[in-house]
């Protein structure tokens, strides 16, 4: 986000809105968990615990987070088998939905006899769950106030499937498993804008040529300017010369302007939110094509990923798989998975 201090969502009087970029603990006050305290209801539906702009937002704030993310997607669109209920297209933004925002919601479209011809996904950013059991609404944020509601749409009760990535705060929406290491995401985007800005401002180059040297001429003087801006286009980055016989000590000096490099710590920032976030998705570096910084390596990539399917892709198969135990239909079916096999070098 390029302003992660925006006010995301309204809350009503006397509830304090979560934002996110907000620098507090999750324990401290009334922070994001505790913004479902009492389940403050908007028209005929409960709003949920942060706010859906925010999180839809928040899938391109880091490179490592959107490839962890578009990895398991991916796993899962290889094993999908399309049925007649779900087409690929279909099964990818579900994926994309669940995983993402930590809610999927499944559509009925019925045929002319009233039994499910398709389901097709409604997005999570702009669905919510109405106050009655079974009622559910797609809503419209108003274009100038992103939390208030220009305008809803009410399903027919019993036509929306709804999972969840569970959430130990409230039980009517889910929450993404990631959500802890949001944090992590911004710093690192916050880090890498940073450093665009700095680069773009022109404050990285140049330094100080401080010449107090009494043995220089007028004409040395002159020589080193016309040497220095020389120093351009091909064959930059030349070597300088410089010799003053009987010359004082720091009689030359060169003092760079841009000490940013050595304060912002800008590696190692990128660095430990980028392993934040690969925790918070329990991916396997080398999986995501993470160059080692050891002579060692991250180890066998074929061992990583079966451990790694077994362990996330395939519980992940498991909650799609719930729409058919709701429907009573084979709507999500897999492939099984075949191991990585480890042959001959050829």
């Amino acid at each position: 986000m390029t302003d992660a201090t925006q006010q995301l969502t309204a809350a009503p009087a006397g509830i304090e809105a979560f934002t996110f970029g907000d620098d507090v603990s999750v324990v401290d006050g009334r922070s994001l968990w505790e913004y479902f305290d009492g389940a403050w209801i908007n028209a005929d539906w409960y709003e949920p615990p942060v706010p859906f702009v925010g999180l839809a937002k928040c899938y391109r704030m880091s490179p490592h987070h959107q490839s962890a993310i578009k990895l398991k997607v991916n796993l899962l669109k290889k094993h999908f088998v399309p049925s007649r209920w779900m087409d690929a297209a279909t099964h990818e933004r579900a994926a994309l939905d669940f995983l993402q925002m930590g809610n999927l919601f499944l559509e009925m479209i019925p045929n002319v006899a009233r039994k499910p011809m398709a389901y097709r996904v409604s997005p999570a950013l702009h669905t919510r769950v109405g106050t009655k059991e079974g009622y559910f609404y797609w809503v419209k944020p108003d274009t100038v106030g992103l939390g208030s509601i220009a305008s809803g749409h009410e399903f027919a009760p019993g036509s929306i499937i709804h999972l969840r990535e569970p959430d130990v705060g409230q039980e009517i929406y889910g929450l993404p498993e990631w959500l802890a290491a949001l944090n992590s995401g911004l710093l690192n985007e916050a880090a890498t804008l940073f450093r665009r800005r700095y680069y773009k401002n022109g404050a990285h180059a140049g330094f100080i040529f401080y010449l107090s040297e009494p043995s220089m001429s007028d004409d040395d003087v002159k020589k080193i300017r016309d040497q220095l801006r020389g120093a351009k286009g091909v064959g930059n980055f030349k070597n300088l010369f410089l010799h003053a016989p009987n010359g004082k000590k720091d009689g030359v000096q060169i003092m760079h302007l841009s000490e940013v490099a050595a304060k912002d710590e800008f590696l190692n920032i990128k660095n430990v939110t980028r392993d934040d976030l690969l925790v918070a998705h329990r991916t396997p570096p080398q999986v995501l094509g993470i160059i080692p910084q050891n002579n060692g390596g991250f180890g066998d990539v074929r061992t990583a990923m079966d451990v790694f399917f077994s362990n996330e892709i395939m519980p992940l198969m498991d909650v799609m798989r719930q729409v058919n135990d709701i429907t009573g239909l084979p709507v999500v079916q897999y492939r099984d998975y075949a191991p990585m096999m480890v042959g001959p070098a050829s």
